[in-house]
């Protein structure tokens, strides 16, 4: 069995609950990295990306739909410095950037769950609790992590809000950022 299938839940959260969930982690859990994200999305037929972070720059691709509770997802790693050649690339190829994100983001590894607390400008605080697994296991995984969303007290957000706030967005991100 591959382990290529990303499986995640995600809620949105209160800057109350961000700063609470911010040194919950910090006491309870290893620590593994801060990142500024720059993120496009393209007006393409698969959820295709591109993004800039403290380390580099990627190009990656999740198949499926973008709010799945499990998707499979390819990731090419490139130096930082191709950021703005990829976009050319991509740009080149006939793909518009369809959205633009801005994201903080404090990534924790919680007893084998990697978890990631977002700061999106213009979208809000988001939670995220993430397992790498193989496509037979999904279903397990997905309970797993919302039982360990339950402990901490983080209600699931519905995927009808996460897709209107993502349609809003979408519609609004230029002026939103």
């Amino acid at each position: 069995m591959s382990e290529n299938t990303e499986v995640e839940i995600r809620s949105f959260i209160s800057t109350e609950q961000y700063v609470k969930l911010l040194n919950f982690f910090r006491q309870n859990a290893e620590f593994v990295k801060e990142d500024f994200q720059e993120t496009h999305y393209f007006d393409s037929e698969q959820d295709l990306r591109i993004q800039k972070n403290n380390k580099g720059s990627k190009i990656w691709m999740k198949k499926g739909q973008i709010h799945d509770d499990a998707r499979e997802e390819i990731e090419i790693i490139t130096d930082g410095d191709c950021f703005e050649n990829l976009g050319k690339l991509f740009g080149s190829l006939g793909y518009n950037v369809e959205i633009k994100w801005l994201r903080e983001r404090k990534q924790f590894n919680w007893n084998g769950i990697k978890v990631c607390l977002d700061y999106t400008k213009g979208y809000g605080y988001i939670i995220e609790l993430e397992k790498i697994s193989a496509a037979e296991n999904k279903e397990k995984i997905v309970e797993e992590l919302k039982q360990k969303l339950k402990e901490l007290n983080i209600p699931l957000t519905s995927k009808d809000e996460f897709n209107s706030k993502y349609n809003f967005y979408k519609e609004n991100w230029r002026n939103l950022i």
